[in-house]
């Protein structure tokens, strides 16, 4: 009888050394000047930028949901790890700091060598667009844990901010502007709606052409979550920014008084920048209310910035000549004793 070997209970050894293989060169690509080690030790080294008088380490963690659904649909997993490293980065910016580092875990039932190397090659492509190392990480065979073909994400990423310019929202007034950066669609939020919308009770295919887009509606629900960390550097390079918000699941109303004290809201004005056929294909196919709309979804918008109004057109200036197409879409006022959601207030219901 031939004995019991760890490959026939589930685990391939020998695929996840090939795997840390085709990581390595990924990985180096990433390569920033305070990192210390490469991939294939037991810790990654990373030291602080110089010139800091106070550093300060941020530290911010995530995954990317049920958007894995959809990469699983339709066999497509080169962008999802852009995903991942976007919803810990973003995070992180918000309160001024500088991307250092990231680390993932990618747990799956049976390594598929390709398909995983196609998720870390995208988990190295944000890196790149956030100017951070990928560090290091953790693949995980767990067989019988997961769906054959499936897998799961989960991502750290630490960032560093001199302690005197980290942004807490505290000096933020009545009458700062608000600044929106626009988001490259559904980023990586409110899945389980949209899919149960548009798959389920539209029943529509994924491979169809979303109107009014060059895109087929599976790419439009895919398309990878926008990383901001070079916006952020050069608003912060450009002039005074008092709050940042990054909108993720919960909508505007969700994440802006976050960072705002407890007597300030604000007004929004949606009409202030394009609204993609995508929100409005969700909305239309399964009759969401606009309310359900605005607290699931980020609707165009994944970045807001709070500045004084003197700075929004230098601010804006800047963003511009990175690429950036920033809004103004609305400004704070004093809170009147609202709450939670309620701070927030749109213009168009008025």
């Amino acid at each position: 009888m031939k004995g019991l070997t760890y490959k026939d209970a589930g685990v391939d050894i020998d695929a996840g050394e090939a795997l840390v293989e085709r990581i390595k060169p990924l990985a180096a690509a990433t390569r920033i000047p305070e990192q210390l080690s490469s991939v294939g030790g037991f810790a990654g080294l990373c030291g602080l930028p110089e010139g800091l008088e106070e550093p300060i380490l941020v530290s911010g963690t995530d995954g990317v949901g049920t958007k894995l659904k959809l990469a699983f649909l339709l066999d497509r997993h080169d962008t999802i790890g852009i995903d991942l490293v976007a919803m810990c980065v973003n995070d992180v910016i918000t309160v001024g700091a500088r991307p250092l580092f990231f680390l993932d875990y990618f747990g799956t039932g049976s390594l598929d060598v390709e398909q995983a190397e196609a998720v870390v090659r995208g988990i190295a492509e944000g890196c790149k667009q956030a100017g951070c190392a990928l560090l290091g990480g953790e693949t995980a065979e767990l067989p019988g844990f997961y769906k054959k073909g499936e897998y799961d994400l989960a991502g750290f990423a630490v960032g560093v901010v001199d302690r005197k310019k980290i942004l807490d929202g505290t000096t933020t007034q009545p009458g700062d502007q608000l600044i929106a950066l626009e988001s490259s669609g559904l980023h990586s939020n409110g899945y389980s709606l949209a899919r149960k919308a548009l798959l389920e009770v539209g029943g529509l295919d994924p491979n169809s052409r979303l109107e009014g887009s060059e895109l087929t509606l599976g790419e439009a629900l895919l398309a990878p979550t926008k990383i901001y960390a070079r916006a952020v550097q050069a608003a912060l390079a450009a002039g005074e920014v008092r709050a940042i918000a990054h909108i993720t699941g919960g909508g505007i109303p969700g994440n802006l008084p976050r960072v705002l004290p407890e007597s300030l809201g604000a007004t929004i004005d949606l009409r202030a920048l394009p609204r993609s056929p995508l929100f409005d294909l969700i909305q239309k196919t399964a009759n969401v209310p606009e309310s359900e709309m605005r607290r699931t979804f980020n609707m165009g918008v994944g970045l807001i910035l709070a500045v004084p109004a003197g700075e929004v057109e230098t601010i804006s200036r800047a963003l511009e000549e990175i690429g950036e197409r920033p809004h103004r879409i609305g400004e704070i006022v004093a809170g009147e004793g609202r709450k939670g959601e309620a701070r927030i207030v749109y213009k168009e219901d008025a």
